[in-house]
């Protein structure tokens, strides 16, 4: 039978009161988190957040709508659907109950906290003036079509090399590609 060794038993209890405590501290660290919204909730949920004082960041771009009977410039979230919020995770459930929320970005049921140096750069590239646009998500091995410019209407697959979208164009009857370097504004997902 085996003997119970109440040393072995004090020191795994206190391992787990650490791990526990490096948890409960690790929850109220604040970082920039990722909510989801309700379809074109996301203006709304960003002045209530803004009413409760949590930092969130809201990138808007400009453009221009036409109606039957006028047009107008307006102001449309960038990445539609989402709103970046400062906070510690102790606190989710204050912004989970703000209406239009659907919830967290997460993976494997873990909020994900975006890189403070991405979105610190998208708010300083975004206040800088730069015209910016949405564009389709394009991952490098994607088959695409190109869609402008004199190679319109080719497929091959995106690329990205050393900074520049670049499409390969396979002529497989020849058995030989060719790298076009464009806009990513020129392919779309195919």
């Amino acid at each position: 039978m085996p003997s119970f060794d109440s040393e072995k038993y004090a020191s795994a209890a206190a391992k787990a009161g650490r791990d526990r405590l490096s948890a409960k501290q690790e929850s109220s660290v604040t970082r920039w988190y990722v909510v989801y919204t309700r379809a074109r909730h996301e203006k709304s949920v960003s002045a209530q957040l803004d009413r409760i004082t949590i930092q969130n960041f809201l990138p808007l771009y400009e453009a221009l709508h036409r109606w039957k009977d006028r047009r107008a410039r307006v102001k449309i979230p960038l990445f539609a659907g989402y709103v970046f919020v400062r906070m510690a995770l102790c606190n989710q459930l204050q912004v989970l109950q703000i209406p239009g929320v659907a919830r967290l970005v997460s993976f494997d049921g873990q909020p994900v906290a975006v890189p403070e140096a991405e979105l610190v750069a998208l708010q300083r590239g975004l206040t800088s003036g730069v015209r910016v646009n949405p564009h389709p998500y394009l991952a490098a091995g994607r088959q695409v079509q190109i869609t402008k410019g004199p190679f319109a209407g080719l497929k091959g697959v995106f690329v990205r090399r050393k900074g520049l979208c670049r499409v390969v164009v396979s002529l497989h009857v020849i058995k030989s590609s060719i790298a076009l370097e464009m806009e990513a504004d020129d392919v779309s997902a195919s």
